[in-house]
C-alpha cells in the first residue's frame, strides 16, 4: 500500500502547525527573534541593546533618588539664606541706636528663635529617614548640644558618589561644613573690645589694602593689641613688640588705621587707656555666631561705653553673618550645578534608551499586522488542507490504497 500521500500530508500538517505556533509566540511576545539560531546577528543586537536600556533605566532611577535628596538639601539652603537675612535685619535694627532695653531683649528673643530654627534645619531628615547634613553618618543626629550647652557637629565630611550616567557620578549626600566652617569677623580678623573700656570707640574693618600681608596675618596665630592714649594717639603691639604707633589720621572717609594689611575705621571716641584685640579669624560655627548675637542683645546696657562694646560685638557678628551668607549661597550654587548635571544626564539617558530600544525593536520585534495576517493565512490553509484530506479519505478507492 502506497502511504506517500498520507506521509506528505502529515509532514505538511506538522510544518503548518509549527509555523502557527511560531507566529502565535511572536504575536504574544512581540518578538520575531527569540533564540540565537533564528537570527544570530539580530539576537545579539537585541541582547546588547536590552542590556543597555536596562542600565540606562537603572541610572535614571538613581538620578531620581539623588534629585529628591539634593532637592531637600536645596530647600534647606534656601531656609538658611532666609534665616541669615532675618538675623542680619535684627542686628542692623539693634545697631540703629534707637532701641530701648526692652526692644533689645525682644530682638534677643528673635535671635534665640532663629538659633532653634537653624538647629532644626541642620537636623533635617531626608525621605529615607537619614539626616541630610550628617555626611556618611546619616543615621546619627548631626547637631547636638554638648555638656556645656554648645551645639557641636557629630557628623563627618564624608561624601558618597552614585552613577547617574556612563562615566558620570554625582554626590548623593551633603555634610555639615556649611554650618561650621566659615571664619569669624570679616574672614581676616576679628576685633574685640576690652570690657574695661570707658570710651565710645569702636574698631571696624573696612577692607583689605594688602592681600598678602592680610592673608599672612590670618594664617598666623599672633593677635595685635591696639591701645589708645590721649590726643588720638595709639600703640599697636604684636607678640610683645610694637609694630605701629602714632596719631590717628582723619580724612573725609573718617578716622582710619592700617594694620596687618587691613584698613580699620575708628568710630566714636576711644578713651585714654582703652584697648582692642585684633585676632586672626578662625572658624566659627553658625550656632556660636548666633549665640554671640543673642548674648550681646540680651545683656545690652545703656552707658556710652557699654553701647560701644555691644555694638563692637554686633558689627563683628554682621561681618560673620556675611561669611555664612556667602558660604550658603556658594553651597547652594554647587548643589544647583549638580542638580543641573543630573537633569541633563537624565534627558540624555532617556534619549539613548529610546534609540537603543528602537534598534532592538528593529532587530527583533515582530511586525504584528504582518504576523497576524500570516497566521490567519496559515490557519486558513491548514483548515482547507484538513478538509480536503478528509474528503479524499472518505472516497471508497482511498480505502483500498
Amino acid at each position: 500500500m502506497d502511504l506517500s500521500l498520507f506521509t506528505s500530508f502529515t509532514n505538511s500538517l506538522a510544518t503548518q502547525e509549527a509555523q502557527i505556533n511560531q507566529l502565535q509566540q511572536q504575536i504574544s511576545s512581540g518578538l520575531a527573534v527569540q533564540t540565537p539560531d533564528q537570527n544570530p546577528a539580530a539576537y545579539e543586537t537585541g541582547v546588547l541593546g536590552t542590556d543597555m536600556v536596562n542600565q540606562l533605566n537603572n541610572d535614571n532611577t538613581t538620578q531620581a533618588q539623588v534629585q529628591t535628596q539634593l532637592g531637600s538639601v536645596n530647600s534647606a539652603y534656601t531656609s538658611m539664606n532666609t534665616l541669615f537675612d532675618n538675623v542680619q535685619s535684627i542686628v542692623e535694627q539693634a545697631l540703629n541706636g534707637t532701641t530701648s532695653a526692652a526692644n533689645m531683649n525682644a530682638l534677643a528673643g528673635q535671635v534665640k528663635s532663629a538659633s532653634q530654627q537653624l538647629l532644626s534645619i541642620g537636623n533635617t531628615t531626608a525621605s529615607n529617614g537619614t539626616y541630610l547634613f550628617g555626611g556618611s553618618r546619616g543615621g546619627l543626629t548631626p547637631f547636638q548640644a554638648n555638656a556645656n550647652g554648645d551645639i557641636v557637629y557629630f557628623g563627618d565630611g564624608g561624601t558618597s558618589q552614585a552613577t547617574i550616567a556612563s562615566g558620570q557620578t554625582a554626590s548623593t549626600i551633603a555634610n555639615g561644613d556649611v554650618f561650621v566652617s566659615s571664619l569669624s569677623g570679616d574672614g581676616i580678623s576679628n576685633v574685640t573690645a576690652s570690657t574695661s573700656n570707658t570710651g565710645s570707640g569702636q574698631v571696624l574693618q573696612q577692607g583689605v589694602v594688602n592681600a598678602a600681608t592680610a592673608n599672612a596675618f590670618q594664617q598666623g596665630s599672633s593677635a595685635i593689641t591696639v591701645s589708645f592714649g590721649s590726643g588720638n594717639s595709639y600703640t599697636a603691639t604684636q607678640g610683645g613688640s610694637t609694630i605701629a604707633s602714632g596719631t590717628l589720621s582723619t580724612s573725609s572717609s573718617g578716622t582710619t588705621l592700617q594694620l596687618a594689611g587691613v584698613d580699620y575705621q575708628i568710630t566714636g571716641s576711644p578713651a585714654n587707656g582703652d584697648s582692642f584685640t585684633i585676632s586672626p579669624a578662625r572658624p566659627q560655627s553658625a550656632f556660636a555666631l548666633l549665640q554671640n548675637v543673642y548674648n550681646a542683645l540680651a545683656n545690652a546696657n545703656s552707658t556710652p561705653a557699654q553701647v560701644a562694646q555691644t555694638n563692637q560685638i554686633l558689627n563683628q557678628s554682621l561681618a560673620g553673618l556675611a561669611q555664612y551668607q556667602q558660604a550658603t549661597l556658594t553651597a547652594q550654587a554647587q548643589n544647583g550645578v549638580t542638580l543641573q548635571a543630573i537633569s541633563a544626564a537624565s534627558t540624555s539617558n532617556t534619549s539613548q534608551a529610546t534609540e537603543a530600544q528602537t534598534n532592538v525593536d528593529n532587530a527583533t520585534a515582530v511586525n504584528t499586522p504582518v504576523a497576524i495576517a500570516s497566521l490567519t493565512q496559515t490557519m486558513t490553509a491548514l483548515q482547507a488542507a484538513m478538509k480536503t484530506f478528509g474528503t479524499v479519505q472518505s472516497l471508497s478507492l482511498f480505502n483500498y490504497l
